[in-house]
């Protein structure tokens, strides 16, 4: 689950992260008196008006603007307020239709006096898989994607792994500021960031913290100025407080109601539909139909309790993908039962009337021979295989007829 920035550097805060102190608005009004509440507060006297939005890239759409009074605060907010903001990262990227902007975080200026004596730093900390630990990954050229640094300059991209069993230790930070090649005070306020900041990565269960830029200011302060925060979904259990903060307008709206039925989906750009049970027969299912010439519209795992009514669901959302040209049903039945399938298959058929797409079901395991019955004598002009491999090669030659 992803947060926006303003709440991002809330939870870091919370941490005891210093982060660049801004408040939310979601009106023109409600800006201005952020921008008022916000001099008051940290005698700040230009502001930052920000497109708050799951995206990266945001100042190259006119997302991020830089106020020096309130009658640019209320011009900027005006205008990203409700804007189709397109960035590299938004869906279709600068091409695409963008996103809406519901919220702008007015923040401090964190930049003044001397915007020449700051120095920003590039600092994340997620899970290397392959290492089965987390890292911390940091650089000294912050403010620019981290892919460029790393394919164009790779010896200024550091990377410190983190024992599971020992925890982060001192030396370690105090490793990462050296090679920050910071000092004196610098020094010791990058080691309490990064302490604070691996705390509380590894406090909120998240999957990624990602500081671009990390700040060092004129008056050697360390800053978040800007936060990217991704929460592993599995542990939410854990932090309701945090669950409640996802935002669902941020995302896609066919993978949020196919949640609300207990479907896991992801939409994906292919033109062949996959519903299957289980996450690795799902994958596996995916890799054959692209080894037989198809792209996968989507990954779909109706899991091992679908009953009847999920998978007519599950059906209605794959058929709602305009570019899907066939269907691919593949169930092995073993907590889930077969003939469950095939009835909300024959369900979801009748109720939805005239469906031109052609069907591919594979069903083995529990009551498979009862699915077949039902699928047969269903008079629905669906195309039956016992085999994965015979799955796939049907659906092949359905998208090629």
């Amino acid at each position: 689950m992803n947060l926006h920035e303003y709440q991002g550097k809330n939870l870091l805060k919370s941490f005891g992260v210093a982060i660049q102190e801004g408040k939310v608005a979601e009106t023109v009004e409600e800006a201005v008196s952020a921008f008022y509440a916000l001099q008051d507060e940290t005698k700040t006297e230009f502001a930052v008006v920000k497109a708050q939005i799951h995206a990266g890239g945001r100042g190259k759409g006119g997302g991020v603007k830089l106020a020096k009074n309130v009658g640019e605060v209320k011009e900027y907010a005006g205008n990203i307020l409700g804007m189709m903001l397109k960035t590299p990262q938004t869906p279709g990227g600068l091409n695409g239709p963008g996103k809406l902007v519901r919220k702008v975080l007015i923040a401090e200026d964190v930049y003044a006096p001397d915007f020449d004596a700051c120095k920003e730093y590039y600092v994340s900390v997620l899970m290397d898989r392959e290492k089965k630990c987390n890292v911390i990954i940091y650089s000294t050229e912050g403010g620019m994607d981290i892919e460029q640094v790393a394919e164009e300059t790779p010896h200024l991209v550091h990377k410190e792994y983190v024992d599971p069993t020992l925890g982060l230790q001192g030396f370690q930070m105090r490793k990462i500021a050296f090679n920050l090649g910071l000092s004196g005070k610098a020094f010791k306020e990058m080691t309490k960031f990064i302490s604070s900041l691996y705390k509380a990565f590894v406090e909120s269960d998240a999957s990624l913290f990602e500081i671009n830029p990390c700040l060092n200011t004129g008056d050697d302060r360390i800053l978040a100025v800007d936060c990217k925060v991704t929460l592993d979904n599995n542990a939410l259990f854990r932090h309701p407080d945090l669950a409640a903060l996802r935002d669902t307008n941020e995302e896609d709206p066919t993978e949020v109601e196919a949640k609300s039925y207990g479907l896991n989906f992801v939409n994906l750009d292919g033109n062949v539909g996959c519903m299957v049970n289980g996450a690795g027969l799902a994958m596996a299912t995916m890799d054959i139909i692209k080894l037989c010439g198809g792209e996968p519209a989507n990954f779909l795992d109706v899991g091992g309790t679908a009953d009847a009514e999920r998978v007519e669901q599950a059906f209605r959302i794959i058929l709602r993908d305009p570019n899907v040209k066939a269907i691919l049903i593949n169930i092995f039945g073993g907590i889930v039962r077969c003939d469950r399938v095939a009835q909300g298959v024959v369900d979801a058929y009748q109720n939805m009337g005239n469906i031109n797409v052609p069907i591919i079901v594979r069903l083995q395991g529990t009551n498979a021979d009862i699915a077949k019955k039902i699928i047969d004598e269903s008079g629905l002009e669906v195309h039956s295989a016992i085999l994965l491999q015979e799955a796939a090669d049907l659906v092949t030659k359905v998208l090629e007829d």
